[in-house]
Parts: structure tokens; sequence; C-alpha cells
């Protein structure tokens, strides 16, 4: 694969030492230089920095060397936040003898390609033969970065924050402008665009679109929107962990797959800023990392992931599984996995729904953490995705305030993450608290809370309120097909058993397996399974399980 002409793919090198960033400059510079962009840096937050502005301007990076032994950020910290900003760059990492086993362990943290012991003299021997296959792994891999694009709108417009939320979600690099900005003037007037029909998205080939509904965006930026045939083996429906666990091990071994999703991959645990309990990573991953890893994963294998997707419908048709969608169209399979999440709860009381979006977000940290720079945030709810919210916002805000319902953070959250807060000034715990009612003209500027043992009601002022309450699966579109229990979580397996008594209209001489729905070859599997852990791990494991489930359901046909 050829390097686009014009461009000169950067190496960049990253060592707290100046004699030693220096010399490996110098090195790489002599034998790369005249085909590559050479970029030093003396600490991982200056590497970061500069990352960040090659990714504005559009530049390449192929290889990223990074010292181990850093002040502040060692190398892992560094190549592991390097890695959203430029995922397709091959990393090394520079040791001495004495830390070869931090860097075997950097192999799952971050991914890591090589590792090379100091001293690399002579480079002919230690050095430029990793560089010349790192180069060329990256030559071979679809290492084109998608051109930046650009989204023009109201800082308190809720529907402006819906697309950087959807652009956010999916990876798709995009870069804001406020409408009443210079720069956000000058697209405005470059695209003939009136101020009031907002937002306007500028994509990379330069074309306008004006208000554009979530399909519309995915087409234009490069999602996959349209299933390429009308029958499958398997349809998982949802993106979360536990449908992308299923689409993978599914595509995997040899199933036909389609995953159909209505917003974008990963599900509560794409937004959150740290997972830090899960197999593997004892560094913790952010969900937006551990999302991407899982769909090109699935896709590599031949599963086919579609956005805004939403699933209306599923009917039974012989030994065919229908599942409609909201456009009308609509695909069929010998089975399903049900796989659809949980969304947040919904704060009721005045104001709560028409300031939704100017102020106060569902999940959305990652999204709006910019605007919280030195302000007061108020985060509501008190299970991991809330902690783990509240420890990303503290770096930047000026404090952040959990209100939570219940009389302790105990029950609800992992104890590595209630220490984790406790250790943090910034962040206070407010229990027993609930929000009542929102207040503000245009954009949030307050909101009153109930102290639940005192019944007294104080009103704060906030313009930052983040929501992370509740586990509502949204299965109305099942009724009349699959069962569920009185919150509409899916029953399957035992659950559906009364004693030794099957399910009504159960037809097959054998009980439903264990993550098999009242209808046969119709499987269930995370958060949206009645009684299921709310785990990501667990969620990934039951959505492979579900697929050992398909194939043994499949081998009966």
């Amino acid at each position: 694969m050829a390097v686009p002409d014009g461009a000169r793919p950067a190496i960049v090198t990253v060592d707290d030492d100046p004699g030693v960033s220096r010399a490996v400059a110098r090195d790489l510079r002599r034998r790369y230089g005249e085909r590559h962009r050479i970029v030093r840096a003396e600490s991982g937050q200056a590497a970061l920095e500069a990352l960040r502005e090659m990714k504005l301007r559009g530049e390449l990076v192929a290889v990223i060397l990074a010292d181990y032994r850093m002040p502040e950020m060692n190398g892992i910290e560094f190549l592991e936040q390097a890695m959203d900003v430029y995922p397709g760059a091959r990393r090394a990492l520079l040791t001495a003898y004495a830390d070869t086993g931090a860097a075997i362990e950097a192999i799952n943290v971050v991914d890591l390609d090589y590792y090379l012991l100091k001293p690399w003299d002579p480079p002919e021997e230690k050095l430029y033969p990793v560089v010349d296959a790192l180069l060329e792994t990256w030559l071979a891999s679809d290492y084109r970065p998608v051109p930046e694009t650009k989204l023009v709108g109201h800082r308190w417009s809720a529907r402006s924050s819906e697309v950087r939320e959807f652009l956010a979600r999916n990876q798709v690099p995009y870069r804001w402008y406020a409408a009443d900005e210079p720069e956000g003037r000058r697209l405005l007037e470059a695209a003939a665009a009136d101020e009031l029909a907002l937002p306007l998205v500028i994509t990379p080939d330069g074309e306008a679109l004006v208000q554009p509904s979530d399909r519309e965006l995915a087409s234009k930026v490069g999602l996959d929107t349209v299933p390429s045939g009308g029958f499958y083996d398997l349809v998982v429906i949802g993106g979360g962990p536990a449908g992308l666990g299923a689409a993978l091990y599914g595509a995997s071994e040899g199933l036909r797959t389609v995953l159909a999703e209505r917003m974008a991959t990963g599900g509560q645990a794409g937004q959150s800023s740290r997972i830090e309990n899960y197999l593997g990573f004892p560094d913790g991953v952010s969900g937006a990392q551990l999302t991407d890893r899982a769909r090109r994963q699935a896709a590599k294998f031949g599963a086919e992931v579609l956005t805004t997707c939403e699933v209306v419908g599923l009917e039974i048709n012989g030994s065919a599984r229908t599942v409609r969608f909201a456009d009308g169209t609509s695909v069929d399979a010998h089975a399903v996995i049900l796989a659809t999440g949980v969304a947040y709860r919904q704060l009721t009381g005045p104001g709560l729904a028409d300031l939704t979006g100017r102020g106060i977000y569902y999940g959305s940290a990652l999204t709006e953490a910019t605007g919280c720079a030195d302000q007061d945030v108020y985060i509501v709810g008190g299970a991991n995705s809330a902690g783990q919210a509240a420890v990303y916002l503290s770096s930047a805000a000026r404090s952040v305030t959990m209100l939570v319902r219940g009389p302790s953070l105990q029950k609800s959250m992992s104890h590595y993450l209630i220490e984790r807060i406790a250790g943090i000034p910034s962040i206070s715990v407010r229990t027993c608290t609930e929000v009542i009612a929102a207040h503000g003209n245009g954009h949030l500027e307050g909101v009153t809370v109930r102290d639940s043992n005192t019944g007294g009601n104080q009103t704060l002022d906030a313009q930052r309120l983040f929501v992370f309450i509740g586990a509502a699966p949204l299965t109305g579109w099942l009724d009349g097909v699959v069962l569920r229990d009185k919150r509409g979580f899916i029953l399957a397996g035992p659950d559906l058993m009364t004693g030794q008594q099957r399910p009504a209209g159960w037809p097959l001489d054998r009980p439903p397996y264990h993550l098999e729905t009242n209808v046969p070859g119709v499987f269930v599997a995370g958060d949206v399974r009645a009684e299921s852990a709310k785990r990501v791990a667990s969620a990934v494991g039951e959505g492979a399980m579900a697929v050992m489930l398909v194939h043994r359901y499949l081998e009966r046909l």
C-alpha cells in the first residue's frame, strides 16, 4: 500500500532524558528522515499535545517509540492515551533490562508491538530492523485516517449535543465549532447556512449537512447502515459488550452474522472513561478503546456491524426469525440474540426534560468534559458508571458532587472505585439525595434536590448535571412475542420454567436452553436478561455462551 502523495508519515519518539531523546531522533532521522517526519518530545504530556495537533491537521503517524521510565506519566500510560489519538500507529517501548516484565505486561495493556532494550547500539542491528518491521506492518494495515468532520452548533443546543455524542461514540474524528465564534461563523458563511438551522455538519469531502438525522450522518461519514443480505445464520440486536461478544464469536465460528445497533456500539460501557476490573487490563481500559478493539475484531472475522438500525419488531415465520427495522426493511435469520442492554432512566420533575442536552446529560461525560473546566459539576447515580464519570471529570472540574439516592455507595459500586473516589479531594458524595427539579433560561442554571431523611429541599447552582441512574430495558417492541418480567427484562432458560413445566406454547420436546427465551432460536445475553450480573465481563461471557447455544439449536433444526 503506497503512502498518499505529499504525505510524510511521522515517527514519534518520547524520552524524558534530553540526551537519549536527541540520540534516538538522530538515529531515526539518519535512516528514515527522507520519507518520514521525526517528531521528538521530552515528556508524555508534550508528546500527547503534539499528537493531538497532528491529528487535527490530518497528518499520519506510523510509529510511536516511548521510554518506559518517565516521571508523571510512564511509557505505558502515555501509549495507552496515544492509542485514543492514533489507534493505527505501531507502538514500541524503550526499556532497561530490569523493566522487561513491565514491557511484557504492556503487550496486553496497550497492544504493544515490540520492546527495545537500552542501549540500542548499533542501530543497524538493534533499532532499524525493529522500526522497519513496524513500518511494514503499518503500511500493510488500513492506516489511512478518516479526514476530519466539522460540526458547527450552539453550545446549549440539545441536537448539537446529540450529534457530538453520536460522532464521538462511533469514533468519527470531528472538530467542534461554536456558531458564535469567528471560525464557526466563517464555516456557516462558506456553507451558505442559516445560524437558526443548526447543527451544521461538513463532511470530509466538503458536503454541508444541515440538521442531519443520525442515519443520514452515519451514511455520510462511512458507517454501514444497510445489511448486505436478506438472510443470515445469526442476527445480533444491540452493540454493547454482549452483542459485540456474540457477533465476534458467531462470525469467528463460521456463522454468517449481522449486528444491528440503534446508535453506537459499546452501549453504556462504551461511554466509560476507564474500566479497571476487566480481565487482562491491569491498568484499566477506556470504554472507547475496548469497544473499538471489539468492533474491529468482529469485523475482521466477517461480522457486519450496522449503526442507526432501530429494530421495531420480531416475527416467527416457520424456522425463520424475521427482524423488522424502523425504516420498513427486514432481515431473516435462523437465530437471533437479543443484546439490547439497558438505557439510563430519565429524571422526572419540572424543567428536567426541557433542559436535557442543555446542561443535563445522560452519560456523555467524555463528550462534554471540556466544557466542565473550573466548574462545579453534579453527577446523579451511585453505580460504577457514575463513579467512573466522577473520577474522570474531577481532573478538570473545580468540584464534583455525586448525588446518590441510597444511604451509601456500598451496594451499587465496586469497592476499588469507592476507595478511588474517597482519595480524590474534589469529589464529594451526598447520599439520600434526589434531584426533583431543574431551572434555567435556555440552559441549566440550577437544580433542586431533596434530602430523603429530612424531607428538606435545597437549590444548588449548576451548569452541568450528568445522569447515570437505573437500568431501563427498551423491550416494548417485543410485546406478545418474548416473555419478560414486570420491569421489562427478558426471561430465559430456568426462569421460564414453573416447576417442571415448560413455558406456555413451547413447541419442542426439550426445555429452553439456558439463555434461550420462550421462542426457540431466540436467545438473550447481557444486561437486558432478567437477573443478569450487570458487568462488562459477564455480558461478554453471555454473548459467547449464547453463540454456543445457537450452534446447539442449529444442529437440531
